[in-house]
């Protein structure tokens, strides 16, 4: 056998690889829906889910990534969030993070026999038949591989045999090609039997055993005849005029050279042909519109001349009304259009005043950081601990204020667009809070601060969770930052109504004046207000992203506030049934 025919076969080989078939991709899909159904208080997690079944493998990532960051996940959340990125790594041809990530699931996981069967693809792509073997083998050895429909053992063989193959392992590789290409001649699917044949026919060729491989070339080029996929045909035309050049048939070897241009010429001129055969359809259709246009024309030509000058006055008194009707049309659409225009004229300036006092913020924090680093370095070696203490803890406080501004701009803008997730049940709202609450204590205590819970044990509200922690995190936050050393916090609940429950966060700290209190409060649209108290750092975004989360989860907000006597935030949420 010549190295001009083994390199040209082994060209082709190298094209075909045992694909995962879409049935079991199907029902892994399905054992992965059946698993996440424990989990469907994880929103993030489930997201993640539907994005994965969609695939769209860039929301995968994102959503994985903050189920993730999630501190309350679970070891089997975290095997899926990485099983997840690890697929859309490889669907993004990113094979080396798709390796990465699938090694960082654990060993026990139910997925694992899977996750295998991907990880040998992956290896047998790279070249990598060795370690790929490894894992087919692992797949092998599985005691109940015949109940398990998301994996194919015939695909597992076949595969195992063309790594044996890629080592050179002609007798091992034997062992399982030939009886996988016997399975698929029962299967009967052409593409695979194609495929399977010419990994066969390598087998042999490899070996200089030609006369055996032949006949499985004439088998994949008799199978391609039957099927519409004109670079398959060009293929295997190809091959088997190296072979019948090889054989020394070289009247045989021209007639697949001329065959294996025509495929060539018909795959190139395919898509000519059919945007041929659209431009003479529009064609005929443009022609068949223009004569049914000229038969309108004549009639109306027709109907004119025929009534004449008795239907002239009504037709002049409907082009007068038609006139005053488009008049006023006119009018009304111009004054929605300047409606419009302030309307975007109020959100351009809201947004304007938003960056600007949100990047002042930010540019604040960061400068802050960069001033108190240099003092940082000065002092470390000088070795004044205590002032190296005082500085890493003011710079924590402000890293903390910079999140803070962060993570509501990333909730307010989602909220404007559209895109957060809400999920509106029955919260225990005493125990909400006590999750809220517990991530200040040591700010409360820090800061010298009597703080009490008095939400009652039996509150439960209609409310998305999430949406609520930000809300009491933001309004705590406040009556923290308003407070002075000494002063009291308190967040109680009162079943005062037929329909809410009011929840309150009541702090003992500087107040607000009258006029600020009724901006805060009768403002419906998100904006920025200007800070009273100059001297404590903050946007103004926390309150009014808490007012439209309010609004979403159908409840109402309130403030009461006195200067130097404190302030009270009030919330009203929808009860449950079991509170009335």
């Amino acid at each position: 056998m010549s190295p001009k025919l083994v390199k040209s076969i082994l060209f082709f080989f190298l094209g075909i690889l045992v694909v995962y078939a879409q049935e079991e991709k199907s029902h892994f899909n399905e054992a992965i829906n059946k698993q996440i159904r424990q989990y469907k208080d994880l929103k993030l997690l489930n997201a993640t889910k539907e994005f994965y079944l969609q695939k769209e493998w860039d929301s995968v990532l994102i959503y994985s990534l903050r189920q993730l960051n999630e501190k309350t996940s679970k070891k089997e959340v975290f095997d899926f969030c990485n099983l997840f990125r690890g697929i859309s790594f490889k669907e993004k041809g990113l094979l080396k993070e798709a390796e990465n990530s699938f090694k960082l699931i654990s060993e026990d996981f139910i997925f694992n026999d899977n996750i295998n069967f991907i990880l040998a693809e992956i290896y047998l792509i790279q070249g990598q038949s060795d370690k790929a073997l490894r894992r087919y083998l692992k797949i092998e050895e599985i005691n109940n591989i015949e109940e398990r429909p998301e994996i194919n053992k015939i695909n597992i063989h076949h595969s195992i045999g063309i790594c044996y193959l890629k080592l050179r392992k002609y007798n091992e590789a034997e062992k399982y090609l030939l009886p996988t290409l016997k399975e698929l001649e029962v299967i009967g699917d052409t593409l695979t039997l194609i495929s399977a044949n010419i990994n066969t026919a390598n087998l042999y060729y490899y070996q200089y055993r030609d006369e055996e491989a032949i006949p499985y070339f004439e088998k994949s080029y008799a199978l391609a005849q039957r099927i519409n996929d004109f670079d398959k045909k060009r293929k295997v035309a190809k091959n088997m005029a190296v072979v019948e050049e090889n054989r020394g048939n070289y009247k045989a070897s021209i007639k697949y050279i001329k065959e294996y241009d025509k495929w060539k010429d018909s795959l190139n001129n395919q898509n000519k042909i059919w945007e041929v055969a659209q431009f003479e359809k529009r064609f005929a259709i443009a022609q068949k519109q223009q004569e049914v246009n000229v038969l309108k024309a004549e009639n109306r030509a027709k109907l004119a001349e025929r009534n004449g000058l008795m239907f002239s006055a009504g037709i002049l008194f409907l082009l007068l009304l038609t006139v005053t009707y488009f008049y006023r049309e006119k009018l009304k659409t111009n004054k929605v259009i300047t409606n419009q225009n302030q309307q975007l004229d109020e959100l351009n300036a809201t947004k304007d005043k938003l960056f600007s006092i949100v990047s002042h913020d930010l540019r604040s924090s960061v400068n802050s950081l960069k001033l108190s680093n240099k003092k940082l370095l000065k002092n470390l070696e000088k070795e004044n601990i205590s002032v190296v203490f005082d500085l890493l803890k003011q710079n924590s406080n402000t890293v903390g204020r910079a999140y803070n501004l962060l993570d509501n701009l990333l909730n307010w803008a989602l909220l404007q667009t559209k895109q957060s997730y809400f999920e509106i049940k029955e919260n225990h709202l005493f125990h909400v809070v006590e999750h809220v609450v517990y991530n200040y204590q040591s700010i409360i205590k820090e800061k010298d601060l009597l703080f009490k819970n008095g939400v009652s044990k039996h509150d439960r509200v209609f409310a998305d969770q999430e949406s609520l922690k930000i809300i009491l995190r933001n309004l705590l936050d406040n009556a923290i930052k308003f407070s002075q050393p000494g002063d009291s916090i308190s967040i109680y609940s009162r079943d005062v109504t037929t329909k809410y429950i009011e929840i309150i966060i009541e702090d003992t700290g500087l107040g607000i004046d009258e006029e600020t209190r009724k901006t805060l409060e009768e403002i419906k649209n998100i904006s920025v207000q200007e800070r009273k108290h100059k001297n404590i750092e903050g946007s103004g975004l926390g309150l009014q992203l808490c007012k439209s989360m309010i609004v979403k989860n159908k409840g109402k907000f309130s403030i009461e506030s006195e200067v130097g006597k404190g302030t009270k935030m009030i919330i009203f949420l929808p009860k449950t049934p079991n509170n009335e």
